[in-house]
């Protein structure tokens, strides 16, 4: 089996959960890492055992072995990325959102699908094994004709400054974790299904000194089988990560809770060292998480990235998919500044999404 070369574009924490990840994925090897700064790069690279450090986007695509490009940087660079990467021969997979416009969107899906190179869309909830076990049931008919569904998702905020910046990540929490219950839905109903409207109402309860992007938000999309998607999307959340999933059907019901029932209950007197992702105390009860990565589905993501590389096969998250979920985003943002619900398909040419919010339109 030809072992398949990756090179890592970011060092921050979601780059260190990828790299974990790739812990479970056999026959790849991470041989270079990026990032803008050099010391940060190579602290990094002697974490992770990683034999090359770049600190220049050009020179790491130079490298002939790489076959595939992972890209964990800020939203307004997977654009510019993304070409570039797919010009060099690579293999592309991004994390989300896809990019910060429709315009941008449509460039990257030409460009890889012109140079036959193999985009997919980082969407690990799609493959996080208690939700997949949750789609399964509902594919059995297990609670019968599904006519609501619901995923949130909501924590105390970002990991970094730059989340902040709606320059950086062209919006606030649902750029940054709605389009998780967006891509989601579409994954739980099928292909067949689309979205036909989108209502939604945000703003900013705790973070509005630090940014003018909504830190909290309600989405409603509305699917042409009747089905009603709600999206619970919060920076305002204190008590570390909630991730969490409910279907109601005419003959049952489903939840699904991502960190609590894969975690150890414990009370700690003085605290320990990790308890989950953004838990502030690790004193008193506490949800201690274990297999984390793995829960979550980051590795069964790029397990199935890298066997579609190696197999030459189309990804289940592909561009298109995160195309509709950057459409999804539009209409969200600009139903939250019009205050009314907006019909499908939807398109404006905006700088950033949110801007359909902050009425720069």
């Amino acid at each position: 089996m030809k072992e398949i070369k990756v090179a890592l574009l970011g060092a921050g924490f979601v780059a260190d959960v990828h790299m974990e990840a790739y812990r479970y994925v056999s026959g790849v090897r991470v041989v270079s890492v990026y990032a803008r700064d050099k010391p940060k790069a190579q602290l990094f690279a002697a974490k992770h055992h990683i034999d090359q450090v770049c600190d220049d986007i050009a020179t790491l695509l130079s490298n002939d072995e790489v076959d595939v490009v992972d890209i964990c940087l800020p939203n307004y660079l997977h654009h510019e990325v993304v070409i570039a990467a797919a010009k060099a021969g690579k293999h592309i997979i991004v994390e989300k959102p896809l990019c910060v416009t429709l315009e941008q969107a449509d460039e990257m899906i030409a460009v890889c699908k012109t140079l036959n190179r193999k985009l997919m869309y980082a969407e690990q909830l799609c493959f996080a094994p208690k939700y997949e076990r949750v789609r399964q049931l509902i594919g059995q008919g297990a609670i019968g004709e599904v006519y609501m569904i619901k995923q949130s998702e909501k924590h105390s905020g970002p990991h970094s400054d730059w989340f902040y910046d709606i320059h950086l990540s062209g919006g606030g929490v649902l750029m940054d974790m709605g389009c998780h219950a967006l891509a989601w839905f579409g994954w739980m109903l099928g292909n067949g299904v689309k979205p036909v409207s989108v209502y939604s109402q945000m703003s900013t309860v705790l973070h509005g000194k630090r940014t003018r992007g909504e830190d909290n938000a309600m989405t409603i999309i509305e699917f042409d089988n009747g089905v009603i998607g709600i999206a619970e999307n919060s920076w305002a959340r204190h008590g570390g990560m909630d991730d969490r999933i409910e279907v109601y059907g005419t003959g049952g019901v489903s939840y699904a809770d991502l960190f609590q029932g894969n975690s150890a209950l414990t009370f700690s007197e003085k605290g320990y060292d990790y308890a989950a992702e953004k838990t502030s105390t690790t004193q008193g009860w506490t949800f201690t998480m274990f297999e984390e990565v793995f829960n979550q589905g980051y590795p069964h993501e790029l397990m199935h990235f890298i066997d579609c590389v190696r197999e030459d096969k189309e990804p289940l998250m592909t561009g298109e998919v995160g195309k509709a979920v950057l459409e999804l985003i539009y209409a969200a943002y600009a139903s939250a500044g019009s205050g009314r619900k907006i019909p499908l398909p939807f398109h404006a040419i905006v700088e950033r999404p949110i801007d359909l919010w902050l009425g720069k339109s």
